[in-house]
């Protein structure tokens, strides 16, 4: 298994498994913008090494200018972290809930954020045959017993949006029933506007709702790590007050800067790439005998055929330099079951050529 520390994109463990450099992998395990960087962002970055020589501003004044501006908000309704992972573990922190609710499958940190904080775990399950949404009902009870509920928009690992009314309806009984709604947004702004099913325009109506976002996706910039929460001043506050001091460093919120003024080709660049690829993918996946959920973000769930395990497919893509994401350890999910990025066409390609030989039991 190569999910050692929980996630995909550990080229360094793939590397000693399969005895690879890292730059000899094609990393389908985790799901990045396949443009990479918007243009001029790294020459900007590298434009601004001599600022590592100054402590970052603990107040991220600059960046989040900047994205309230994007976001047509006030800027006491921001909080910047290292990484919407960061923002997730400080409102823990901040609220310590005694139980928190996830549905399953889900994005792994959830659990993992709420078992470090030592809250108690209530889930429901997804079904299959639903794009593993909840059942609105039970969501609504998980609502009632839980102090804080995750829920993914749109989902990780299936990328399935659930629609902006359910949405809506979860936040009203939230607010009625005082349970905090974190909304993961991670990877909504692969989504075209007019589609994403989103309670920002809102937000003023929800004081226990936050949304939480990541730059390091859609920008692909993971190795700076750059994420924020959007949420009531209070519960800014709450969450800011438990921050540790420059936490977030200067390239990272530089690059931020770079990426939001970066303008709107690139945003419709990626979009559109990923809309064509995705469905591209979907279709050739289909014809290998795999089962796929239309998802709508950057990457896709699919289900081995038959007799065919995760670890072991994996394995056999890992030999070839092509490295999946298992999810056969998802709750709620089953042994065959893989998660791929979708990634440029000769990317994409080269996945489904390599998935099919070994399919078919080329060596």
């Amino acid at each position: 298994m190569l999910e050692v520390y929980g996630h995909g994109g550990d080229l360094e463990t793939a590397a000693v498994k399969y005895g690879r450099k890292l730059d000899e992998f094609t990393d389908f395990s985790s799901n990045i913008n396949p443009l990479g960087p918007p243009p001029g962002l790294i020459e900007g970055l590298m434009a601004e090494l001599g600022s590592i020589v100054r402590y970052p501003d603990p107040g991220h004044r600059g960046f989040k200018t900047k994205l309230a501006d994007r976001l047509n908000l006030d800027e006491d309704w921001l909080s910047i972290g290292n990484g919407a992972a960061e923002t997730m573990a400080l409102l823990l922190l901040a609220i310590q809930p005694k139980t928190v609710g996830i549905v399953v499958p889900c994005f792994s940190e959830y659990a993992a954020l709420a078992a470090q904080f030592g809250a108690s775990i209530e889930s429901v399950t997804g079904s299959a045959d639903h794009q593993f949404h909840a059942d609105p009902l039970e969501m609504e009870q998980l609502i009632r017993r839980s102090d804080l509920v995750f829920l993914g928009q749109p989902n990780n690992p299936n990328g399935v949006q659930y629609c902006i009314q359910l949405v809506r309806r979860f936040a009203d009984v939230a607010e009625r029933e005082g349970t905090y709604l974190v909304v993961d947004e991670a990877f909504i702004d692969f989504i075209e506007p007019e589609a994403r099913a989103t309670l920002l325009p809102e937000i003023g109506k929800y004081p226990r709702l936050i949304l939480v976002r990541s730059m390091t996706k859609f920008y692909a910039i993971p190795g700076l790590r750059l994420g924020y929460g959007v949420a009531h001043p209070e519960l800014i506050r709450k969450i800011s007050g438990k921050q540790v001091t420059w936490s977030v460093n200067q390239l990272a919120l530089t690059a931020g800067e770079l990426a939001i003024t970066s303008g709107k080709e690139y945003e419709q660049a990626t979009m559109s790439l990923i809309a064509k690829e995705r469905q591209y993918l979907l279709g050739e996946l289909n014809k290998l005998g795999c089962r796929t959920w239309p998802g709508e973000a950057n990457f896709l769930l699919v289900r081995l055929p038959f007799g065919w395990t995760a670890g072991r497919m994996q394995d056999a893509l890992g030999q070839r330099g092509i490295l999946v994401r298992s999810c056969a350890m998802y709750p709620g999910l089953e042994a065959g079951d893989i998660r791929v990025a979708v990634k440029s066409r000769q990317d994409n390609e080269q996945l489904l050529h390599h998935l099919g030989g070994v399919l078919q039991g080329e060596a």
